[in-house]
């Protein structure tokens, strides 16, 4: 069986920032010093909210290669800009897509992130891997900053205290929404 690559599981579909990295890594090494003092897979799980299975996953790791073997490798991939080539691509990106040539709409896709950045660096990446770039350097899905002038925000207040309360579900209970006599089956 191969050794444990460090738990980079990428269940975001992105790959966790520096920071998440910095906290799963401080989990593993938590939970060597678990294994060590002899706790239990159920115990340890718990107390760090993790699966059992990623519990015994670390668990095999440290075994064969000691705390260091849960120490983090890093992202998967490297990335391919350097710091500089990213300082230009952020001041590209708030240049806007009319510079660069997007003239239909201002708003910035991930298909036109990744035609710009094989434009100014003739480096390719996909759709995702555009995206897990962008995610790894703190940006996220745009929001339209601007809303409609007709907006009243005190009549939008007033719906959501008062309207929404009495046209929203009730909540679901574990109760069965009827009882009925069974008979016990003849034979």
């Amino acid at each position: 069986m191969p050794a444990y690559d460090g738990g980079m599981r990428y269940g975001q579909r992105g790959g966790y920032t520096p920071a998440g990295q910095q906290r799963r890594e401080r989990l593993r090494l938590a939970a060597a010093g678990r294994f060590a003092a002899g706790d239990s897979v159920s115990q340890i799980a718990a107390d760090l909210r993790v699966t059992p299975g990623t519990v015994r996953r670390w668990r095999r790791a440290w075994a064969e290669g000691g705390p260091e073997a849960l120490r983090s490798k890093g992202p998967v991939s490297a990335e391919r800009l350097s710091p500089q080539q990213w300082a230009r691509l952020e001041a590209e990106l708030r240049r806007g897509p009319l510079a660069h040539g997007f003239a239909d709409d201002q708003r910035w896709t991930l298909v036109r992130i990744k035609t710009l950045i094989g434009r100014l660096f003739h480096v390719g990446y996909t759709v995702e891997g555009t995206w897990k770039l962008l995610r790894r350097h703190g940006w996220s899905c745009q929001v339209p900053v601007r809303q409609a002038m007709e907006r009243d925000e005190a009549a939008v207040a007033v719906w959501k205290s008062e309207v929404w309360p009495d046209i929203e579900a009730p909540p679901a209970t574990w109760a069965p929404a009827f009882a009925s006599r069974t008979r016990q089956a003849r034979g």
